[in-house]
């Protein structure tokens, strides 16, 4: 497998965040991912927050399980502006997508909402779900150089919540 540049790292989440903008404007949560194939560039899907439940991460890795095989998922990339909850990890190490890179880690989202009751973060990093599985999903994140564009969207959203 090859690993993502810097460069390539940051192009997608900017991507990512153009998502999560979209999720926002159509009344979501602005929280935005996208599956970028092993040459690092290609994507293959975007998704954007639907509900509480139904996380941008955990449907598109549902999503990209019916489409590719499980071989295949192993070396795409999964981005995402936010460090994916236990839940969308549970669902991106089910769903066999072996790499992952985020923008802003769950403590920093806590920082932003405080205990808001449309988004109860569990202080749970996504490293600690991989690291008690079998298989060796590569992280990377939080990305410092996209941070402030990523809390800019957040900080405006819950704000007016």
């Amino acid at each position: 497998m090859t690993d993502p540049t810097p460069a390539q790292q940051i192009a997608h989440l900017r991507r990512a965040n153009q998502v999560a903008q979209a999720a926002m404007a159509a009344g979501h949560h602005p929280f935005g991912a996208i599956l970028v194939a092993p040459d690092q560039e290609t994507v293959l899907l975007e998704q954007g927050n639907v509900s509480t439940v139904d996380h941008a991460e955990s449907t598109l890795v549902r999503a990209a399980w019916d489409r590719y095989a499980s071989d295949y998922l192993w070396n795409c990339t999964l981005y995402t502006t936010v460090e994916p909850c236990v839940m969308c990890a549970g669902a991106q190490y089910w769903a066999n997508v072996g790499r992952l890179v985020y923008g802003l880690s769950e403590r920093q989202l806590l920082a932003l909402t405080g205990n808001h009751s449309e988004n109860p973060t569990l202080d749970v990093p996504c490293r600690y779900v991989f690291d008690h599985g079998q298989k060796p999903i590569q992280v990377w994140g939080p990305i410092a150089a996209v941070e402030a564009e990523i809390v800019a969207l957040h900080r405006g959203f819950w704000r007016g919540r």
